[in-house]
């Protein structure tokens, strides 16, 4: 394959492939279609040598206010793929998003939530944190202080832009907005995350509209001021 060829050759590594889960998204008659959908993207995981797939497992299903099923339904699809994620050797990172999103994209929200669900699961479950979803949560300290090491699976950074004009799509750069980074990335490491940080920032209305030399080299030294 011609990406997983070219990836190592730019010196550049697979940090996560981004996403699996939706568990939820047909609701329990489209459970099957969404463990297929997983079980392809951890296949392409592993093609690209990633260090994990992240999951965004969904909300609740559209017609229902069921949450508590939702979180059920999750767990149901996770423990499906599960056996085949252990045998490709690709961890699956539950990333915890803001609670703005239980409803239609993730019903799990609090990293508490999925320590939770990976002690229900067992080994080859992680979390992925991102602070953008996670920095509210006044057990947050805490919670990562009470990750084992081996469930740290990816640290996201961004900042949260006061007033936001987009829920998804309008994400700061570390340093314009509200979120004390390095306090948790203080937390993380602390707990024992030596890996990599990954920069994701939705901004439709601003970084993305600017040239990707200046959009990297801004990365970097916010990166070095603020995290």
């Amino acid at each position: 394959m011609e990406t997983h060829a070219r990836i190592p050759d730019a010196g550049l590594a697979v940090t996560g492939y981004c996403r699996g889960g939706w568990f939820t998204a047909k609701g329990r008659a489209g459970l099957q279609d969404a463990v297929d959908d997983n079980l392809r993207a951890i296949d392409w995981a592993a093609a690209l040598e990633a260090h994990c797939l992240v999951m965004v497992v969904g909300g609740i299903p559209d017609g229902t206010r069921d949450i508590v099923g939702a979180r059920a339904l999750v767990a149901e699809g996770l423990a499906a793929i599960l056996p085949h994620a252990r045998a490709a050797r690709i961890p699956v990172a539950i990333e915890p998003l803001h609670p703005m999103y239980a409803a239609d994209r993730a019903c799990i929200n609090t990293i508490a939530q999925a320590n939770a669900l990976r002690d229900q699961l067992g080994d080859g479950v992680g979390i992925a944190i991102d602070v953008y979803h996670v920095w509210w949560d006044p057990d947050l300290e805490a919670a990562i202080a009470r990750t084992p090491r081996q469930r740290l699976l990816a640290f996201h950074v961004c900042d949260w832009l006061v007033p936001t004009t987009d829920l998804l799509n309008d994400r700061g750069m570390m340093g314009d907005g509200v979120i004390d980074i390095r306090r948790i990335r203080g937390a993380v490491e602390a707990a024992g995350y030596d890996g990599f940080h990954e920069v994701e920032i939705f901004s439709a209305g601003n970084w993305w509209r600017r040239d990707p030399d200046e959009v990297l080299a801004t990365c970097k030294a916010r990166h070095l001021a603020c995290c």
